[in-house]
């Protein structure tokens, strides 16, 4: 089992920058594929981006503005936003998944995620 809290989220103006976190427990942080999601209102949720040992991946929407990157010592993995833009506006999910070969683009391949934190850009 792991438990996964976000933090960082707030309200921004267009053009500036958030660093999301995610804290998890479990003493296996490093064989997990973190990734993170995002729901607007009215829509579905998407994927963001994903880490695991092969790497890191975008969704085109954000690729070039945000980085993912994870500190296993502290079992955290962040999201660094850049660029910020008011359809970046959403609530942010941090989601895991124990690593068996996919590829983790998409939700229905991760088993567990956090409560989520809004993040607001203002335009």
């Amino acid at each position: 089992q792991v438990h996964l809290v976000e933090s960082g989220g707030g309200l921004v103006q267009a053009g500036g920058s958030l660093r999301l976190s995610c804290a998890a427990s479990g003493r296996t942080f490093s064989r997990y594929a973190m990734g993170w999601f995002r729901q607007a209102p009215g829509k579905e949720r998407e994927f963001v981006a994903r880490i695991m040992w092969s790497g890191t991946y975008y969704a085109d929407s954000v690729k070039g503005r945000f980085t993912i990157s994870r500190d296993n010592a502290k079992n955290t993995v962040y999201l660094e936003m850049n660029s910020l833009k008011p359809e970046d506006t959403a609530v942010y999910y941090c989601a895991a998944a124990l690593y068996s070969g996919r590829a983790y683009l998409s939700e229905v391949e991760y088993d567990y995620w956090g409560q989520g934190t809004q993040v607001t850009v203002s335009s």
